[in-house]
């Protein structure tokens, strides 16, 4: 299975990274990464992290500018592309399909090919904009996946509620984690 990741600019980097840890843990995956100018130097700042420490977890990566990479093409077989997180600036050039760089391109990709494309979306609170630009995207056939926490598992840290979130997203895309502590109706 080939699942690109993308990583863009907005808050929460660590949703990209956790994602790319878990993902490099399964045998059967195999991951394309591209991260945004942004989204390098939010990785830096949340987490002191390095582009290179991102592309150490992926099978392939490549550069943002990079249009002609084979992940901008329908022809390259890909299951998935999970966009985390999400700023509202990708969110928006993809509801409009101005493919201006790779995570973009791919992204639109994923939806004229039917394929599955999820967007952690980050930002808080959404005007009434954001929330018409996530229904076309939700009506063009993309899943709008904010990283919302759930309080039933009882997390005890940071990493519980990042987890929480990545897990979720990791079920949307048919993988799903086998030690995701999960709502029994107790």
């Amino acid at each position: 299975m080939k699942i690109i990741v993308a990583v863009s600019g907005a808050s929460g980097s660590i949703y990209g990274y956790r994602l790319l840890e878990k993902l490099r843990e399964r045998p059967e995956v195999e991951t394309h990464l591209v991260v945004s100018r942004s989204g390098e130097r939010t990785a830096h700042l949340e987490l002191d992290r390095k582009i290179a420490d991102f592309r150490n977890l992926a099978h392939v990566w490549y550069p943002h500018e990079d249009i002609g990479a084979r992940i901008a093409s329908g022809s390259f077989q890909c299951q998935a592309m999970i966009v985390a997180p999400c700023s509202i600036h990708t969110m928006s050039a993809i509801a409009t399909g101005i493919s201006s760089n790779l995570i973009v391109r791919a992204a639109d990709v994923m939806l004229k090919e039917r394929r599955r494309l999820v967007l952690m979306v980050r930002e808080t609170p959404f005007h009434l904009g954001h929330l018409r630009t996530m229904t076309q995207l939700t009506e063009m056939g993309a899943i709008i996946a904010p990283p919302i926490p759930g309080f039933y598992n009882k997390p005890e840290s940071v990493q519980d509620l990042v987890d929480h979130s990545v897990e979720r997203v990791l079920d949307l895309v048919g993988l799903p984690a086998e030690n995701a502590k999960r709502w029994d109706g107790r």
